[in-house]
Parts: C-alpha cells; sequence; structure tokens
C-alpha cells in the first residue's frame, strides 16, 4: 500500500495501480523501456494489475517478467470493462493510469487517475477526467515512488 497525503484536500491510502498497456506502458504494442523495471519495483508496494484490449497481440510476451495481473478486455465498451474492474477492486484503494478514450471513466473513478500523454497522444475526454497529466509513463511511475511529488501537485 501507498499513501499520500494530500494537504487541504484529501488521503488516499491505494493498494492497487490498474494501468492501460498500448500508449500508456508500451508504444505500438512495444513495452517502453524502463518500465518492466519500475513496475517490479512498484510491485512490492501495490497490487499491479494491466487491463487491455491487446491491440497489437504482444502483451502476453511483454509483461511474462512482470510481477502483474493481466486483464485482456474484448473490444466491445472497453471504458465500461476498465470501470467495472476498478470498482470489483474498489475504486478508493486503485491509482489508474491510462491515456485512450477508453480509460476516461476509470481515471475519473479512481482515488487517483494520471493520464499519460506520449507519442500515441491522449484523449481529451481523458485529459479532462484525470488528477494528474504526464508526459511520459516513466514520470508517472516515479510520481508513485515519491508521493511527496503527488502532493505537492494537488495541494488546495
Amino acid at each position: 500500500m501507498i499513501t499520500i497525503d494530500i494537504p487541504g484536500n484529501k488521503k488516499i491510502e491505494a493498494e492497487h495501480l490498474v494501468l492501460d498497456y498500448n500508449g500508456t506502458l508500451a508504444i505500438d504494442g512495444t513495452l517502453i523501456p524502463g518500465v518492466r523495471e519500475i513496475l517490479n519495483s512498484l510491485a512490492e508496494d501495490l497490487k499491479i494489475h494491466i487491463v487491455t484490449a491487446n491491440t497489437f497481440g504482444k502483451t502476453t510476451e511483454n509483461l511474462v517478467d512482470i510481477d502483474c495481473n493481466l486483464v485482456i478486455i474484448n473490444n466491445d465498451f472497453q471504458q465500461l470493462q476498465k470501470v467495472k474492474y476498478i470498482s470489483d477492486l474498489g475504486e478508493n484503494a486503485v491509482i489508474a493510469i491510462g491515456n485512450g478514450l477508453n480509460d476516461a471513466l476509470m481515471l475519473k473513478n479512481a482515488a487517483l487517475g494520471i493520464v499519460v500523454i506520449q507519442k500515441e497522444g491522449a484523449s481529451v475526454k481523458s485529459l479532462e477526467n484525470a488528477d494528474i497529466v504526464c508526459t511520459n509513463i516513466l514520470d508517472a511511475l516515479e510520481l508513485l515512488k515519491n508521493p511527496l511529488r503527488m502532493a505537492a501537485t494537488l495541494r488546495n
């Protein structure tokens, strides 16, 4: 678990990190360098969940040595599948990271939503629903290793 105390706002006690795969952890289906190491480090404090439609078909092989729960969803109603997944985990215990329109509800309903804007870009709706915006996944994941950075960004 990680705890994030946000002055004048709220306290987040996160047990789960839920991530989109392509556009978030990977570009064109290939895992971004450095992601594997930081996810395995974060797995010491958080349960890592990767929820994806597996667009490029490479997700399973790319995550083979990462301590995570991989969930492959179907192409229909992806936003609803992702938000149901975090709801089943308990939204107040979830930090979510994504970039696409199919991540918008997940980002909105998680205790903390982080949108990343990388080579694929990010959906405006996801941007509006996020609490924090990062320009790359490594910066977003490092925030979780250094919660005081988030407290400074989110304080009221």
